[in-house]
């Protein structure tokens, strides 16, 4: 039996994700964000299956460049912009847009040989208190920007700190400041994340910008109801063992889960080796054969243990989802104390990926 700890990429979820935020931003462009290897998914694989958006958003040049050495002719756009002026020219032969969030980036256009313009985005800091000029410096830096020479068209962009919670009055605040510091300046905006995209119309500017509601995790923190959103990525596991254990007997390094009666344990092929979060406690919910199961006992780098009760007939060579089709890794992340973002992104080289349609 071959050792398996595979990631299946779905290309249609990812088609049926982009159309749900079409329906929901009608007026809007698609930036479809493609960062971290696409959240971990694969950036090409991810790109070929989105080719239908407007442009593409990653955050440097390492992610930008395979997009352009691929044939993507997309409008890309890095999300921090340029690290140093050395890279400008780069960012001019390869047509790529950069977001403009601190001074320095300013002396760097001002002071940049002539060439091609680059388009920018100039980053509004309406809250995040992250990257980006304050509001009441949004005129300045426009007109800096505007006599330089280095610059071609300029676009306007923030991000919403606090959309994902539809109760929080923080984004109607945002988008207040944002439109308050552009004023009557000309230029395209941008504000809206998955979040800002799915649960704030008000924010939808010209461009949206989705990223983790790509993927099929939905961006809120509330229970107020799941968006239609489908994973995008599988990740799974194979039984290799299956032991019937006696009440009292301890589970896995430091005996940390207890059988509490006589019982079915499971030994499934995957662990912290390949990312799945070794802090994840007893009870996160994983599927074994479609049926509802259990983490018992700590992670370990190559296996992790299940309680089975909840499929008494599991076999070795089962499936073992740990995320996906039936179990949005959503769920997953709130067990385990963390967020969708970082399970797909902290997946190792070692876990195989296969994209299907």
């Amino acid at each position: 039996m071959t050792r398996i700890a595979r990631a299946t990429i779905h290309a249609a979820a990812l088609r049926e994700n982009l159309a749900v935020v079409r329906r929901h931003a009608p007026g809007a462009r698609v930036m479809a964000v493609l960062k971290a290897d696409a959240y971990g998914h694969g950036l090409l694989p991810v790109a070929d299956a989105l080719a239908g958006a407007d442009a593409l958003a990653v955050s440097c040049l390492a992610e930008a460049l395979p997009l352009r050495e691929a044939g993507f002719g997309h409008r890309v756009v890095l999300l921090e912009g340029f690290f140093s002026g050395d890279e400008i020219p780069l960012f001019a032969e390869r047509r790529l847009d950069a977001v403009i969030h601190a001074p320095w980036q300013l002396d760097c256009l001002e002071s940049a040989a002539r060439g091609r313009p680059i388009d920018v985005w100039i980053k509004v800091d309406t809250g995040m208190h992250r990257l980006g000029f304050p509001p009441e410096a949004a005129a300045g830096v426009y007109r800096r920007l505007r006599a330089c020479p280095a610059v071609g068209e300029i676009r306007w962009l923030t991000h919403l700190a606090s959309a994902d919670d539809r109760d929080d009055p923080t984004t109607g605040a945002q988008v207040d400041d944002f439109e308050a510091a552009r004023g009557e300046l000309p230029g395209e905006v941008s504000l809206a994340n998955s979040a800002g995209t799915l649960g704030w119309p008000v924010a939808h500017g010209d461009w949206v910008r989705p990223g983790i509601c790509l993927y099929g995790a939905s961006p809120f923190i509330d229970g107020g109801g799941r968006p239609p959103l489908r994973p995008a990525m599988t990740l799974e596991a194979r039984l290799i063992a299956v032991h019937r254990r006696c009440k009292g007997d301890r589970i896995g390094y430091g005996g940390g889960f207890t059988c509490p009666e006589d019982m079915p344990v499971g030994v499934a092929s995957i662990g912290y080796g390949d990312g799945y979060p070794r802090h994840a406690p007893n009870g996160t919910p994983v599927l074994v054969a479609g049926h509802l199961a259990a983490l018992a006992g700590r992670v370990s780098m190559d296996m992790l243990c299940v309680d089975l009760r909840g499929a008494p007939q599991a076999a070795p060579g089962d499936r073992v989802t740990l995320w996906g089709e039936g179990l949005p890794a959503e769920r997953v992340a709130d067990a385990a104390g963390t967020i969708a973002y970082e399970l797909f992104c902290r997946l190792t080289p070692r876990v195989e990926r296969i994209v299907e349609e």
